[in-house]
């Protein structure tokens, strides 16, 4: 009897300590956002030439999706529908303002950082995350400890390149300068002491990297990556824009990025490509630094990194340079993550979004999710990159403009009724537009469905490239459009 009640009590203080080793542990998250970055991605293969090996190691070690979308074509919409988890057509945030916390409806949405911090992580934050200084004041209540915000660093005394608009932000080049004195050096070292400091786990650390973004300034050791004399500009055709519907230019009307035909007078198309890969690979060097720092404090087998940007960017394709466009330049996107729960050397086909990190990332951090979020989790992909998806990628651009993708068409309907169709296997540079064309009505009509069945008008302060038709009249930005008269030659 004696023995049997010691047995009996040391299994009863054995069994807790079995199940407590055994209880999943909640992964760290850091959590990386480039700005302004297209598909440029040397595992993305967006550009032949692009050197980007410290994100290619994250890719090898992960799961890299080829087909991930952002929901907007501008960073505050993206961010918001990113952060909160609801379509841009859904909030009715469309431009570079408000601050969604600012509408009313909105205010009390609980953002994935919030959804972290309750669910026991702490929040770091540094660089751009949410657009400009949104969410970073005292009274905001998004991140626990904040570091340095997102910023140029060191500018030349006056702009390199006289763009036609003339705007400060708009400009590229080489100029000397150092390295540590650029604004993305400060973000990541920051990334960098935080770690080395060893935050209070789990945490998520969330990291924003400013550049590509214009001005896409870089030193000398960064443009020596790209001879010029070597370099390939972007593939194009003369007169893309011919197939496609005029209100396709409603949509980037006037704004400060100089159109391909300013590039090609002002010989400036190749110095503008090397600089936007040069930046890419400078930040790609950043997160190299923060990655170090990771795998030194002993991170790196319990943390998942996420990396993704907030929409495409274009540098010549459909004539134009910037984002604000339904394309595959202007949605695509770079959505890698790596980390415990993640399949190894994996290559995803299937469509994917940026909304679809919240869902994600709540599964991965062991939580469950909240009631209203409109991605779907990428958990299956994650697991098997081959698993089928049923839902496309919908990227909106200001009301009722939507682009669908799929795995191998892109369809696109503008708030007029105009319409665009690609086939993405065949003309992956979406050179031909199908919609005109009978055999297709079915794919269209297929597609379609996918459309958001609600579209709110703007927020309440909607601001800068904001676009409006209703009466079948076009307003850009509080002025109307002439659907008869010339289309600017400058954005």
């Amino acid at each position: 009897m004696r023995n049997t009640l010691l047995l009996a009590l040391a299994l009863a203080c054995f069994v807790p300590s079995i199940l407590m080793a055994e209880a999943p542990k909640q992964p760290n998250i850091l959590f990386i956002a480039i700005d302004d970055q297209n598909d440029w991605i040397g595992c993305l293969g967006g550009h032949p030439q692009a050197k980007t090996p410290h994100i290619d190691r994250i890719a090898e070690r992960g799961t890299v999706f080829l087909n991930a979308h952002c929901q907007a074509p501008l960073c505050n919409p993206s961010r918001t529908s990113l952060m909160t988890g609801r379509r841009p057509s859904s909030t009715g945030i469309y431009g570079l303002s408000p601050w969604f916390r600012d509408v009313p409806e909105l205010a009390n949405l609980v953002t994935l950082p919030q959804h972290l911090s309750a669910g026991g992580y702490t929040n770091y934050s540094t660089g751009k995350i949410y657009h400009g200084g949104y969410g970073r004041k005292k009274n905001d209540a998004e991140f626990q400890h904040l570091g340095p915000p997102a910023g140029v660093g060191a500018r030349p005394a006056k702009k390199l390149v006289n763009t036609p608009a003339a705007h400060p932000l708009v400009d590229w080049g080489v100029f000397p300068h150092k390295d540590e004195d650029k604004g993305d050096y400060q973000v990541a070292s920051w990334a960098v002491d935080t770690l080395n400091n060893k935050p209070q786990e789990p945490f998520c650390l969330s990291v924003g990297f400013f550049l590509p973004h214009v001005p896409c300034y870089a030193t000398q050791k960064w443009f020596d990556l790209y001879p010029e004399d070597e370099l390939q500009l972007p593939e194009i055709i003369e007169n893309d824009r011919a197939d496609t519907p005029r209100f396709s230019w409603n949509l980037h009307w006037k704004l400060p990025e100089p159109r391909l035909k300013f590039l090609k007078d002002d010989h400036q198309w190749k110095n503008l490509t090397r600089s936007y890969l040069a930046c890419t690979s400078f930040v790609d060097a950043q997160i190299g630094r923060v990655m170090e720092a990771l795998q030194k404090n002993g991170y790196a087998d319990n943390t998942v990194i996420v990396i993704w940007s907030d929409h495409g960017w274009h540098i010549g394709e459909k004539e134009i340079t910037g984002k604000n466009t339904l394309w595959d330049d202007g949605t695509r996107v770079p959505l890698i993550f790596a980390g415990p729960g993640i399949t190894g050397g994996q290559r995803c086909t299937q469509p994917a979004e940026l909304l679809d990190l919240y869902p994600t990332l709540s599964d991965l951090a062991q939580l469950e999710q909240p009631e209203g979020l409109e991605g779907h989790s990428l958990i299956p992909q994650l697991r098997d990159a081959k698993t089928k998806r049923e839902f496309p990628a919908i990227t909106t651009h200001n009301h009722d403009n939507h682009g669908i993708r799929t795995e191998r068409w892109r369809f696109i309907q503008y708030a007029d009724g105009s319409q665009e169709l690609y086939d993405m296997q065949a003309d992956p540079n979406e050179w031909t537009n199908l919609a005109s064309k009978s055999e297709y009505a079915d794919v269209i009509e297929r597609l379609a469905k996918f459309l958001p069945a609600k579209s709110k008008m703007p927020a309440p302060g909607s601001a800068h490239r904001v676009l409006t038709y209703t009466d079948g009249v076009a307003i850009w930005e509080g002025e109307e459009i002439d659907p008869n008269g010339p289309i600017p030659e400058i954005d």
